[in-house]
């Protein structure tokens, strides 16, 4: 069974629905029996796949999350965003965007941030009277910063993966999140003065002073583990556990909004989000090893070096070819699978590993703002209760600043490897 038969049966068990752990275990499990090998290699190779422990940081992230979320911390932050840049024209589109700065320092994930402040933000916009395409469009846009700024999920998965620092991938996110964020803003203040946009409110130094001490606490987190790990603290993997004790902290000390039966719910939750992601770890270990066993990373290599040896048209291929099945891929999976193939082809042409998960994840954050799959859509199609196909055109203005940012970080590798030269190397 050829290496092209065993992709075109991945990718007819994806579009026929199976879930993507299945399909990729049971191409994988097909390859390998019809070409004579033993069965028991899939399981060997699964557990391996599963078998590191940066992989612990995951639960732990996907709980701080759900924590912050239950214990009512994001209407704080959403409160100290909206004190902080309000009183600008179309404020409450830039409310939208810090307020998904803040909350990506604490959770990770673009679904996460979509669905814990995309229904306080939705509603917000629409009681102040701004168009509901407006306002789901910037409210998906903006929850793709989760993913790269600090904590990152996505980020830990590239650097297992990968083998690279999982903290020298955090250090890299910090200055492409906020040039996300800077772009965005643009974006706001272009549709603010475009259709008439008011400014939330003029600032006021003792609702900012109280809004900020109101969110104090919470605003600690990305703090206590962004800091951590810079500073040497703590490991990416402890800085996920401390930010699973503050979280506790917060919610069933300070704020007591955490009881025994949120928690649990919480703790329930978390283990079903890692079981899924966990289990399409361990299929796309057996995945990459046919694929580095067969030496497929070495043939894509040849066959894009022999159309070009141009480091800028290689990239926008890989940069293209990445944009398109983020479209049709869950972004673990893609990860899992694209890494082993198109990381050895940007050290070869003088990309480096951080460097390269930092434009490679971005690129499938575009993904969840794009048919079919487009997870983040799907949520605030739910919250907002607007129909999918509508959210699908209400966010597409708002690639074009993220597009630009790719290009950018793309092409200006010193923006995502200042920092981590600076703290690492």
């Amino acid at each position: 069974m050829s290496i092209l038969l065993l992709f075109a049966l991945l990718f007819v068990l994806l579009v026929i629905g199976v879930p993507v752990a299945v399909a990729l275990g049971l191409s994988s499990l097909v390859f390998i029996v019809t070409n004579g090998m033993p069965s028991l290699v899939v399981l060997h190779n699964m557990v391996n796949g599963v078998n590191s422990f940066p992989l612990i940081a995951i639960p732990f992230f996907i709980l701080a999350g759900h924590l912050m979320n239950t214990a009512g911390i994001t209407t704080k932050i959403f409160s100290f965003a909206r004190a902080m840049v309000g009183w600008m024209h179309g404020g409450l589109g830039h409310v939208n965007v810090g307020a998904s700065v803040v909350f990506a320092g604490m959770s990770g994930a673009a679904v996460a941030d979509a669905g814990g402040l995309g229904n306080i933000e939705i509603k917000a916009m629409r009681d102040a009277g701004y168009d509901t395409d407006f306002s789901v469009g910037i409210t998906a846009a903006s929850s793709t910063i989760g993913p790269i700024i600090p904590p990152s999920l996505p980020l830990v998965i590239y650097g297992v993966v990968a083998d690279t620092s999982i903290g020298q991938l955090f250090a890299a996110g910090l200055i492409p999140g906020m040039l996300m964020a800077f772009a965005l803003m643009i974006m706001v203040a272009w549709y603010a003065k475009r259709r008439g946009y008011p400014r939330d409110d003029r600032f006021r130094l003792s609702i900012f002073w109280h809004s900020l001490i109101e969110a104090a606490l919470p605003l600690m987190t990305p703090i206590i583990i962004v800091g951590g790990i810079v500073t040497g603290l703590f490991t990416p993997t402890e800085a996920a556990i401390a930010a699973v004790v503050y979280s506790m902290f917060l919610g069933v000390v300070v704020y007591r909004t955490l009881n025994w039966k949120s928690i649990m719910r919480v703790s329930m939750d978390t283990i079903e989000m890692t079981a899924a992601i966990l289990m399409i770890v361990a299929a796309s270990a057996i995945f990459g090893w046919i694929l580095t066993a067969n030496q497929v990373a070495n043939q894509f290599a040849d066959l894009l070096l022999g159309f070009t040896d141009n480091k800028i048209a290689i990239l926008l291929i890989i940069t293209l070819l990445v944009l398109v099945i983020g479209c049709f891929m869950e972004t673990i999976a893609a990860i899992t699978i694209l890494v082993p193939v198109l990381l050895p082809v940007a050290i070869q042409i003088g990309v480096d590993p951080v460097h390269f998960g930092i434009i490679l994840i971005l690129n499938l954050m575009l993904g969840l703002l794009t048919p079919p799959v487009g997870m983040v859509l799907f949520v605030l199609s739910k919250v907002s209760e607007v129909p999918f196909e509508r959210c699908v055109v209400a966010t597409a203005p708002f690639l074009v600043p993220l597009v630009a940012v790719l290009l950018i970080l793309t092409f200006v590798p010193s923006l995502s490897l200042w920092l981590p030269t600076l703290v690492y190397r």
